[in-house]
């Protein structure tokens, strides 16, 4: 009897080439649904679900593969005389090898706007139950979760045919099913949290991706822990020395950062794309600029603050150029992440071997939780993460002074910086380019000298962006007297009058958002 694969796959990537590297191994296909179609598009032999079990589809598709043919068939030991017995009465195959993937819950609820009713129904049933069937008895079957798994299961089923998945590979494979649905059900039950007041306690399930050399020092142990799949789980690291703790806070604000411009055409301000880079050291931009290129908008990230760029962190928001490699050679770096490498970027990176390089691509980013934890003594505090595109509804020009077209333009740039510095913080912009960052001081007006300072002659005519408000006037004066032209802040102090009356002596144009960015 010829072995047998089920296939029933939400993500189609990678799906015919499996399917027909499975036919060239002598398996026989069952599918379901969309899944089915696409096989019989590519003209790839495949059995639907319903033809195998003689039961329909019903209820609109909620019920398919929820049948004893379906889970007797993964189920069944094959050492054990009684389950081959049943197999036969029942006139039941085996299933050797079952490829699925989820529906995709939590890309569905990263939509904001997403209504409880398509929420839940995104929420899949039988894909579950068949991994977990398939992963149970993995002694037998082998599961296959995610389409970055194909490749090297395609090349074992080249090499030495069905006998060439061994159980050592299906161990490791059923590992993977079941991190896969523990992530999948802490997605559901911490959505569902979110949106209840009275929020049902917090369950984590994240592998352990690797054992890190140290934390933030060398005397603190640390391990990454992260779905799979999903945000910094889905990154493949194309070369470079291990990643530390501090490497992976730092990628994580810079990746962020660029976020704020879209990322590969896609996410938060795709339909404005603008080739981006964010330098970042210690988790704050100390560069942040946009460009025709990646080229030139790395160029002028690192420009805007060479001393500090030394040893920094890069982020891209498109993919590495042979032009954009080029400036990474220009001076000493320790990691950059962007959603692909050229061959001639990566040939011309490998001369720095230490250099890490993350590939990170945008579906990965989408399928991440939208919910951002962090640790306290004894708990942990959870919140939604600070993403959202800008919108401008209800920003308000509380100046006498309209802005410019080009101030306007350099205000959101400043704006869209300044949220993903540490409070308090104070950004200067100017161009597309971020000329001074004031982060962490403990009064606004010090986080304005330092980023006043660092721009130095460039912040005449550039403008600048507070994440809070202003609680004094210091600040408004500082800059006009640096020869900033505008100011874009939150507003809401109850002195908010003796800022704008300061902007309106000075000549300077105001923005108040009506939101603000604290980041901590």
């Amino acid at each position: 009897m010829a072995p047998t694969a089920l296939l029933s796959v939400s993500d189609k990537e990678g799906l015919v080439p499996l399917a027909q590297g499975l036919v060239a191994a002598g398996y026989r296909l069952i599918s379901s649904g969309g899944t089915a179609a696409t096989l019989q598009a590519a003209g790839v032999a495949v059995t639907k679900v319903a033809e195998h079990t003689g039961a329909p589809e019903i209820l609109g598709g909620r019920v398919k593969t929820l049948h004893p043919r379906i889970h007797g068939g993964i189920l069944a030991r094959r050492a054990d005389a009684t389950h081959q017995a049943d197999l036969a009465a029942q006139g039941i195959d085996p299933i050797d090898v079952v490829v699925v993937n989820l529906y995709p819950f939590e890309a569905t609820v990263a939509d904001p706007a997403v209504s409880w009713e398509t929420a839940i129904e995104n929420i899949d049933i039988g894909g579950p139950a068949m991994v977990r069937a398939a992963a149970k008895n993995h002694a037998d079957v082998a599961v296959l979760t995610s389409p970055s798994q194909y490749p090297a299961f395609l090349e074992l089923l080249a090499a030495a045919g069905p006998a060439g998945i061994t159980a050592a590979l299906r161990r490791q494979l059923a590992l993977a099913a079941f991190a896969h649905t523990a992530a999948y059900d802490t997605a559901i039950s911490t959505w569902m949290a979110a949106q209840d007041a009275d929020a049902a306690p917090l369950e984590l399930s994240l592998p352990a991706r690797q054992s890190l050399r140290y934390g933030e020092n060398p005397h603190q142990s640390a391990t990454w822990y992260s779905q799979p799949e999903a945000g910094w789980g889905g990154a493949s690291q194309l070369q470079g020395k291990e990643l530390s703790y501090n490497n992976l806070i730092d990628l994580d604000a810079a990746l962020a950062t660029v976020r704020e411009f879209g990322y590969d055409h896609q996410g938060p301000g795709a339909d404005r794309f603008q080739c981006a880079a964010a330098v970042v050291k210690h988790t704050n931009p100390c560069g942040l600029a946009t460009g025709a290129s990646a080229a030139e908008a790395l160029q002028r990230a690192l420009d805007a603050d060479r001393v500090s760029a030394f040893g920094g962190i890069i982020a891209l928001n498109a993919p590495v150029d042979l032009g954009a490699a080029e400036q990474l050679t220009s001076l000493f770096v320790e990691c950059v992440v962007a959603p692909g490498f050229s061959d001639e970027a990566r040939a011309h990176l490998a001369a720095r071997a230490n250099l890490r390089l993350l590939e990170l691509g945008a579906g990965a980013i989408t399928r991440a939780e939208r919910q951002q934890l962090r640790s306290v003594l004894g708990g942990a505090l959870a919140q939604q993460l600070d993403d959202q595109p800008v919108s401008e509804a209800a920003w308000q020009v509380v100046s006498e002074r309209q802005p410019t077209a080009q101030e306007l333009e350099d205000l959101r740039f400043a704006w869209k910086l300044v949220r993903h510095v540490r409070s308090n913080a104070i950004a200067v912009a100017s161009g597309g380019q971020s000329l001074g960052v004031g982060a962490g001081q403990m009064n606004r007006v010090g986080s304005a000298r330092l980023a006043l300072e660092a721009a130095g002659e460039r912040a005449r005519g550039a403008v600048l962006a507070s994440d809070g408000f202003f609680p004094f006037d210091d600040t408004v004066r500082l800059a006009a007297d640096h020869g900033i032209s505008a100011v874009i802040q939150p507003g809401g102090s109850v002195r908010d009058a003796d800022s704008i009356a300061a902007c309106n002596a000075l000549g300077l144009a105001m923005v108040v958002t009506g939101q603000r960015h604290f980041l901590h």
